[in-house]
């Protein structure tokens, strides 16, 4: 294998984890098997337990570990499944370091640092590597060189050069080069200071990328490239540009393909861009456009939804549509004239969440969709709030709630189930990774997964509570399609609902699983490719009154969605 260390400074949040992902997307279109490693040196043991305002949305992988949203980013980019341990927090390294010790592993030594805490990551990204097959694996260093925290890390990443040769290591150093007005020039002393702090624990980068708002003059790179000590054509521009889905070719166009090639020791490989290449040309031409409502609690803070945002655009390629995002604070719905903050959005979507503050708001909001036959795509929580709202006002429910938010709620349509009451621990109860969910023949939902005769697919979970089945009987006997269901894994979870829809309805599905983490530039979500494609037919063949319930339509067959679906 061959490691590729991706190192930050100056600031955080430069988007090291897209430029890692573009270099891994460019490596995997000239044929290589890529994998990625994402370091983050806070002592949580991973990202579950994190407010997603501090830290974006939890990213959860298919073997089911709660990961940092950089770990979807690498799956969107390199179009494959990041196995377990592929992201490796500083509670995870001196757990497994403490855990030895007591074991007497290191019976007789000083337990350290150097090695003992090295040599435990190095294990681990070689592990993560080995695990994935990989011939190259690319790993992101979290935090900002001169940071505390990310100096045992660096340590270990320096050692990997000793470890493994010079031509089986590069090191990558991402920076920034501001840009001031007052001025009229691009700064390059930030950058200078980096290379410096890098080359004080001993490494030397062998590609410096600068982000800047403007690609950077030739002048400015000869600059860098001298006071750094890196050769000018290993010197990389990585500009504002509209869309993350251009950065992989923008890279690429500058050559930085060729100097990895170069530098590893790579067959020169001439790569397949294509997918980038389309995905661009519909973000910036697009044929049509459609308008999408989220009505969230995270509204304040879009990389809270980051996988879901992907995910409509992903849609929006397949469609060849520009996807259009009006954010709605869930809590400003409970109250006022929801024509006025929905009425021209072509579709309306409920992602997951936890806690109770929106939960009215998103409930009217599903009742809207509804009632208005406006195309509706809820997820997890969005799926939940679709059910209460259908118990409460058709299946006649009075009360209907979420033990979730009422835990005295006279009817408890979403509950635990009696096996999550007997677990311990906030990860104890929750049901993560991939769960199988078996469609009904003839659903929409069915027919947007490519198995119209029914079938077993698998999504991803993260969440506690449940349909309960105690309701599920007089929710279908007053209209609710229940579309998947959980086949059951090793007895456990046999018959939880997974999908609902309303027969009738021009679009609307809910899934207790998260489809966008599956989503890819190059193989959308089915869920949010139909959902997308709905609010689209909708928008040009004309939606219903504003106002207006068109009982007709809602009372009518079921094989009305899915000929909707078909055509």
């Amino acid at each position: 294998m061959r490691y590729i260390f991706v190192t930050g400074g100056v600031v955080s949040s430069l988007g090291k984890g897209v430029a890692s992902a573009s270099l891994g997307a460019l490596l995997r279109a000239r044929g290589y098997k890529v994998t990625a490693v994402k370091i983050d040196p806070y002592i949580n043991i991973d990202a579950g337990t994190m407010r997603p305002y501090e830290h974006g949305e939890v990213f959860v992988t298919a073997s089911g570990a709660e990961t940092d949203l950089d770990i979807g980013n690498y799956e969107r980019f390199l179009d494959l499944d990041i196995p377990v341990g592929s992201n490796i927090t500083t509670g995870q390294v001196y757990l497994e370091v403490i855990r030895r010790e007591r074991a007497g592993d290191y019976l007789s030594q000083t337990v350290q640092v150097i090695p003992h805490v090295t040599d435990e990551i190095k294990r681990r990204i070689r592990a993560a590597g080995e695990n994935a097959g990989a011939e190259i694996v690319l790993i992101e260093v979290g935090g900002t060189v001169g940071d505390i925290e990310s100096l045992p890390f660096l340590e270990a990443i320096r050692q990997f050069r000793f470890d493994e040769g010079d031509d089986k290591v590069l090191y990558l150093h991402l920076t920034l080069v501001p840009y001031l007005g007052t001025s009229n020039e691009f700064k390059t002393k930030p950058t200078q200071h980096s290379v410096a702090t890098l080359r004080s624990v001993g490494i030397s980068p062998d590609i410096v990328m600068v982000r800047s708002k403007e690609k950077l003059p030739s002048d400015i790179t000869r600059k860098i490239a001298l006071f750094t000590s890196v050769r000018e054509n290993r010197v990389f521009s990585s500009y504002d540009v509209s869309h993350v889905y251009e950065v992989p070719l923008a890279l690429e166009e500058q050559g930085l393909g060729k100097a990895v090639e170069d530098l590893l020791g790579l067959e020169r490989t001439h790569p397949n861009l294509g997918v980038w290449q389309n995905a661009v040309r519909v973000i910036k031409h697009p044929q049509r456009e459609v308008t999408i409502a989220i009505a969230g609690k995270y509204t304040a803070m879009p990389d809270a939804y980051l996988s879901m945002l992907e995910s409509l655009t992903h849609a929006g390629i397949a469609n060849d549509a520009r996807v259009n995002i009006k954010w709605i604070n869930a809590e400003e719905l409970r109250e006022g004239d929801l024509e006025e903050q929905l009425g021209d959005a072509d579709g309306i979507l409920v992602p997951g969440g936890f806690g109770i503050r929106g939960i009215e708001g998103k409930i009217r909001a599903a009742e809207y969709a509804r009632t208005r036959l406006t195309p509706y795509l809820g997820i997890c929580l969005g799926m939940q709030i679709a059910v209460i709202e259908y118990a409460r006002h058709v299946a006649g429910i009075e009360g209907a709630n979420s033990g979730e938010f009422d835990e005295y709620a006279p009817h408890k349509v979403i509950d635990l189930m009696p096996e999550q009451l007997e677990m311990d621990g906030m990860g104890g109860t929750m049901r993560l990774g991939d769960w199988p969910m078996q469609l009904k023949a003839g659903s929409t939902i069915a027919a947007l997964y490519g198995v119209p005769q029914g079938g077993t697919v698998r999504e991803r979970h993260r969440h506690r509570f449940e349909v309960n089945p105690a309701y599920t009987a007089q929710l279908q006997a007053a209209g609710l399609e229940i579309s998947g269901v959980t086949p059951g894994v090793s007895g456990r979870g046999a018959g939880l609902v997974e999908s609902i829809e309303i027969p009738g309805h021009p679009f609307f599905v809910a899934l207790q699983a998260h489809p966008e983490f599956k989503s890819r530039p190059m193989r959308p979500s089915p869920p949010f490719a139909g959902f997308v494609a709905a609010a689209l037919a909708g928008k040009v063949g004309g939606r219903a009154v504003p106002g207006a319930v068109n009982e007709q339509a809602l009372n009518a067959p079921a094989e009305a969605v899915q000929a909707n679906t078909e055509a």
